[in-house]
């Protein structure tokens, strides 16, 4: 019987085309128990739920979406913090970046602040902390 080890390094976070299409995907079934995904999956995609502006940079990838993509990931992952275990993001949620580039656009919807609010515990969304802000 052989011992593996776990090396952090190998999983890393990679936010790329592949992850955010699964994303979008689970993201189209908001109303189903964990938004379709499997164990595996939630665990493989809970390593791009949180943005840490490196290989995670949800700002940059916001640019490349349309305002429907940006709208359906917000909810997913205001949604997905509570709901499935390791996508908590606290004040790092990928909703901050993609709130930024709605408003950015003009394109955000006046009520989708209070839909966020009242579905989320994350104190930090939509607007992000104040201490970055400052």
């Amino acid at each position: 019987m052989s011992v593996e080890s776990w090396d952090p390094g190998a999983a890393t976070a990679r936010l790329d085309r592949q992850a955010i299409d699964a994303l979008l995907g689970a993201a189209a079934r908001l109303e189903q128990d964990r938004f379709g995904l499997d164990g595996a999956a939630a665990g493989a995609l809970a390593r791009v739920a949180r943005h840490d502006g490196a290989a995670c940079d949800w700002a940059a990838a916001a640019g490349n979406l349309d305002d429907d993509a940006l709208l359906a990931l917000v909810r997913l992952f205001t949604l997905a913090e509570g709901r499935l275990s390791g996508w908590e993001a606290g004040d790092a949620s990928p909703v901050i970046p993609l709130v930024r580039e709605l408003k950015r656009r003009g394109a955000y919807p006046a009520e989708l602040t209070a839909w966020i609010k009242a579905n989320t515990d994350n104190r930090f969304l939509p607007y992000g902390n104040l201490m970055d802000r400052l």
